[in-house]
């Protein structure tokens, strides 16, 4: 994922600006799609391809603030960038308040937009590498055993290895086995790497029921 290059895409009903920005963003070396509305997009959209979207407001048959909406509720996260020739307050307020990058009002300067284009990339970067992150730590959590899960919250409580064979009814022997495994199945070098991973994962630290 992190070889394939980055894809501007840009969705307006108007040829001109589709060419104007579509030499723009060429000219700093990215690689950038043209589409005349959403449904050209989404045809050709594939999440494994890092990006960003251009997206004009106004459309014909659906604003690209319901756009908006639609790829949010159908859980595609790419980074928006909105421009518009007739743009107001609240529409900005909207499109930023629902996880726009920038609202940009024509004629903007074309720094701003590669700019806004710069941040929208960035933004999509991060997301994909915490997203592969967490689905790295999931597979680890997979791996564990159902008493290795069941120790993971005890341990991150901060709980001895006699705290935590008294909670279970176990030897303490036991526990220091399990708790080994735990961390080197986890990939964790420290407890404190542990409690980050648990935080991640929604694993809340257990309430220990002996003292």
């Amino acid at each position: 994922m992190n070889d394939v290059a980055p894809i501007v895409f840009v969705v307006d009903d108007d040829p001109s600006v589709r060419r104007a920005i579509e030499r723009l963003v060429e000219s700093v070396g990215l690689q950038v799609e043209l589409f005349a509305s959403p449904q050209e997009f989404l045809q050709a959209w594939r999440r494994d391809v890092p990006g960003c979207l251009v997206l004009d407001i106004r459309l014909p048959g659906k604003s690209g603030l319901d756009f908006q909406r639609e790829l949010a509720e159908a859980n595609i996260p790419i980074p928006i960038i909105f421009i518009t020739a007739h743009g107001d307050i609240p529409m900005t307020v909207r499109a930023m308040k629902s996880g726009a990058v920038e609202f940009l009002t024509k004629p903007f300067r074309d720094q701003d937009l590669l700019d806004a284009i710069q941040l929208a990339l960035e933004r999509d970067s991060a997301r994909r590498k915490q997203d592969s992150e967490m689905a790295t730590l999931r597979e680890l959590y997979k791996s564990l055993t159902p008493r290795e899960r069941e120790i993971l919250p005890l341990v991150v409580s901060g709980l001895l290895n006699k705290q935590i064979a008294a909670n279970l009814g176990t030897s303490e022997a036991t526990v220091k086995v399990h708790r080994s495994q735990l961390m080197r199945k986890m990939g964790a070098n420290s407890l404190a790497d542990l409690v980050r991973m648990a935080e991640k994962l929604g694993i809340r630290a257990a309430k220990p029921n002996v003292p």
